[in-house]
């Protein structure tokens, strides 16, 4: 992936949800789940809590801009009382980076309180906020995600439970979503239709817990139950836990991307490992590409796992030639082309002894602008590298994304104006090679896919 937060492709959003018994406080565990997710969003954060025993209308929060370690001190944390919670961390797909559009939103209505994070993006923004505004409504936010908020408050006035609300929602949005939403007596799920966004459910022994990814499970010892089903509504109270799945039906439309970059690869999505996933993807680039080469490396830290499988297909020794410069802040200042440069040799650095004299395939997940792969092209071969063969884990990018991943315009993608080999010689490969869009399915077997940033075949109208 890119190191340049300029022309990288943007991790999406997280989303965290818990249940837990009565006197147990949940700030400390939607923390921790949290910090699992933080790679899906390093914006902004926020958590939501309420005491299912107090009144109503007790529901407190806190959001800013910044890391979860960042925004979460421990007196901040102590000061959020109840068993029953949602938080989020954030990329923004929609709406600027502010404060003021962190989540989760919480809103006050004339059924009480109601707070909600979202993870994904609506294709019916535009047309649901102006009928509302038409109506009287008043936004605070930029995001898709308080339009959400705010159906749900309306339909709930003329409903006989939120659950009920949030179903007639579903039935009025379109577009990508994950969306845990809690009001002071129930924590709900809902996974949009098409499946494009993961959610999955996991139990421990006081609480149950809703989560973008399983690895949010782990961190607060929580056993993975199941996946949300694509259009699911799953309600969970001190009674239990609910399902309603009449708004699911037969087409799904998994996102790709989760399982090429997106997803920690220690989790498991709809069923597959996303370790596994990569390893089979790498193992297709080898099976395409092949080449007569010494070592294969990755590029830290999503081209590892498939360049591991490059390895174990081809025969070919994997080895670490990069070194990972983990302590390099996220705003680190880079407003020229030289320091940008100058900012992927901090982060990371060629190890001298292991590529000199080697001809070697470097795999990386994807290639946006094809700027960082250039430079680190150019330091393998300055550190002795004999020649660089190119092995990208994914097509090309060719078509915009309207569900919450952030490809940049076409006009900052390099295979939008470029050929294979213009590619090839503009950053310095000995040869380049990208995943075939046909090889895809090899990663996840039969699990119906979203490729549409690749193909340009969108699983809905997007108009």
């Amino acid at each position: 992936m890119e190191l340049d937060p300029s022309c990288e492709i943007k991790e999406e959003c997280g989303i965290f949800g818990i249940f837990a018994k009565e006197g147990t406080e949940a700030a400390p565990s939607i923390y921790y789940g949290l910090c699992a997710l933080q790679h899906r969003g390093q914006e902004s954060c926020g958590i939501a809590v309420s005491d299912t025993t107090g009144p109503k209308g007790n529901m407190s929060s806190h959001k800013d801009l910044g890391l979860v370690n960042e925004v979460f001190k421990e007196e901040t944390l102590h000061s959020l009382h109840g068993n029953l919670g949602i938080g989020h961390v954030r990329y923004s797909t929609t709406g600027g980076n502010s404060a003021s559009n962190a989540q989760p939103l919480v809103l006050n209505y004339v059924k009480g309180t109601l707070a909600l994070a979202h993870n994904g993006n609506l294709v019916n923004t535009e047309e649901l906020r102006r009928e509302f505004e038409e109506n009287g409504a008043i936004f605070h936010t930029t995001t898709d995600s308080e339009v959400i908020a705010y159906c749900v408050a309306r339909e709930r006035v003329h409903s006989t439970s939120v659950e009920e609300a949030i179903k007639k929602t579903a039935a009025k949005i379109r577009g990508a979503y994950g969306l845990v939403i809690a009001s002071p007596r129930k924590l709900v799920g809902v996974r949009d239709p098409l499946g494009l966004k993961p959610l999955c459910i996991g139990k421990r022994e006081d609480a149950y817990v809703i989560a973008s990814e399983s690895c949010a499970l782990s961190a607060v010892d929580a056993e993975f139950i199941r996946d949300v089903l694509p259009g699911e509504i799953v309600t969970i109270t001190s009674e239990g836990i609910k399902s309603d799945t009449s708004l699911c039906q037969e087409k799904h439309a998994h996102c790709i991307f989760e399982y090429i970059y997106f997803a920690r690869l220690d989790s498991h999505l709809d069923g597959i490992s996303t370790y596994e996933a990569r390893i089979r993807g790498g193992a297709a680039l080898a099976a395409a590409y092949p080449v007569e080469a010494d070592i294969v490396v990755g590029v830290p830290d999503s081209g590892l796992a498939a360049a591991k499988g490059y390895s174990e297909a081809s025969g070919i020794p994997f080895a670490l030639a990069f070194h990972k410069n983990s302590y390099v802040g996220r705003t680190f200042i880079k407003p020229t082309q030289k320091e940008r440069e100058s900012a992927v040799r901090v982060k990371l650095n060629v190890i001298e002894p292991v590529v000199r004299g080697k001809r070697i395939v470097l795999v990386d997940d994807s290639i946006v602008r094809g700027t960082t792969i250039a430079n680190l092209i150019h330091m393998l071969k300055k550190a002795g590298a004999l020649s660089v063969h190119v092995r990208v884990a994914s097509p090309p990018f060719l078509h915009p994304c309207y569900f919450g991943t952030d490809v940049p315009s076409n006009d900052q993608l390099i295979a939008c104006s470029h050929n294979l080999e213009e590619i090839r010689d503009s950053i310095g490969a000995d040869s380049l090679g990208y995943m075939k869009i046909e090889d895809l399915p090899s990663m996840v077997g039969d699990l119906p896919l979203c490729c549409a940033c690749f193909d340009g075949n969108y699983p809905m109208n997007i108009q």
